[in-house]
């Protein structure tokens, strides 16, 4: 019997033991398994608890997020980044109501086939709500796998990806799918980490594990090097006027599509002519740093007191009310969102 074989038992006793007491895991519908993978999407769990309960409050069903309107769809989803995930949602939830009649398809392929939705989603969704055996694979899972046979095949890949896949295939558990999808994920989440720390004494895998076996856990998984992100200078203006703050509606297609930001450009210049916005005073207003999947941004701040309440067309003046309930701005804006409400504050 190969390691892989021999996994899930032990695998599915330790979960028992161990799990994370996670609302999603309380009540596993399809709707809420489906929202909370994709929330944690490139985010971490701790994260996500809090967004996770304010959004099933305002939509706690798949036709109430059908119909959400975008701008308080964005609102809720501010802060946890990747927007695109959360317009998707959203899409996919208009095709299950005109579909499916809002009931969630129980088939692979139809869900497979919602926007937003990939393979792991899918596996996800079908393992933990309806029971399917069919596998999830994530970055945990691949990590696990790698170092449980000692394979040291490039998990980026497309076809480490789908190898892993037929390997799970063959050993889930018929009647514990989900069960056993969501051990794999918790045990590379909290026991076989990353950048070679895990907990092995912990591990119900120790026992059969190739890369503890041969002393390989930091060279396992293997990946390769991402691509050194592209860096951008920005001058990010704060532009006052009577207790309000100027933001302006980003493009609706490309980077944060739709979102409301502080009025940026690239480099280091003057504020912008073309605006037509007179600035009464400007100060240096501090430094700040976003990274995205491919682009860093490195931002200066600078804030204006503007002579008048004249502002080009599609920007919006917000107090600090409408700017904690009311527009989506992106945390890329973090530091300068915080500037903003402070000054309004003292405004107030």
């Amino acid at each position: 019997m190969d390691a892989l074989e021999r996994l899930p038992i032990p695998l599915l006793e330790w979960f028992r033991d161990n799990a994370r007491p996670l609302p999603w895991r309380d009540d596993p519908t399809p709707y809420h398994v489906w929202l909370s993978e994709i929330m944690l999407q490139q985010t971490r769990v701790a994260a996500v608890l809090d967004y996770y309960k304010r959004f099933l409050a305002e939509a706690p069903d798949v036709a109430a997020l059908a119909a959400l309107p975008e701008e308080r769809l964005m609102k809720l989803w501010q802060g946890l980044g990747y927007y695109s995930r959360a317009r998707n949602l959203q899409k996919a939830a208009k095709v299950i109501v005109e579909d499916y009649g809002g009931a969630f398809p129980p088939d692979h392929a139809a869900i497979r086939a919602l926007p937003g939705v990939g393979d792991y989603t899918a596996g996800a969704i079908c393992s933990i709500a309806f029971g399917q055996a069919v596998p999830a694979v994530d970055g945990n899972v691949l990590r696990v796998y790698a170092r449980i046979v000692g394979d040291d095949g490039d998990i980026s890949t497309p076809q480490m990806k789908k190898k892993v896949t037929q390997a799970l295939e063959a050993v889930i558990p018929v009647h514990a799918a989900g069960a056993f999808n969501q051990a794999l994920m918790e045990l590379g989440a909290t026991v076989c980490l990353p950048n070679g720390a895990p907990l092995c004494d912990r591990c119900p895998a120790k026992g059969f594990c190739a890369a503890l076996a041969q002393g390989r856990i930091a060279e396992l998984p293997v990946k390769a090097p991402k691509k050194p992100r592209r860096v951008e200078e920005r001058t990010v203006w704060l532009i006052f006027h009577a207790n309000r703050v100027a933001l302006r509606r980003r493009p609706t297609r490309g980077l944060l599509a739709g979102l409301w930001e502080f009025p940026n450009e690239p480099g280091d210049g003057p504020l912008p002519g073309a605006w037509g916005i007179e600035a009464l005073a400007q100060e240096y207003a501090g430094q700040a740093k976003h990274i995205f999947t491919h682009i860093e941004w490195h931002m200066a701040l600078r804030a204006v007191e503007a002579a008048s309440d004249e502002l080009p067309p599609g920007w919006a003046w917000a107090d600090r009310t409408e700017l904690e309930q009311k527009y989506a701005v992106p945390n890329a804006f973090d530091r300068a969102l915080k500037l903003a409400k402070e000054r309004l504050n003292g405004g107030n």
